[in-house]
């Protein structure tokens, strides 16, 4: 899952324009999806922090 940025001036019709932060949400959910899928039983740990609460919606 590869997502091309490219700046609002230059649309082009067969690419997918993202904002900064859409393409960096795109590419967690692409990691943990890579990591999820290498192991048979995969566990996150939740804390309840910050960190926790951002996986948890990713």
């Amino acid at each position: 899952m590869t997502a091309l940025m490219q700046s609002p001036a230059e649309p082009a019709e067969d690419t997918v324009t993202l904002s900064h932060l859409d393409g960096l949400e795109s590419e967690a959910v692409h990691i943990f999806r890579e990591v999820a899928g290498e192991f048979e039983n995969p566990v996150i740990l939740f804390s309840g922090g910050k960190d926790s609460i951002l996986m948890l919606h990713l």
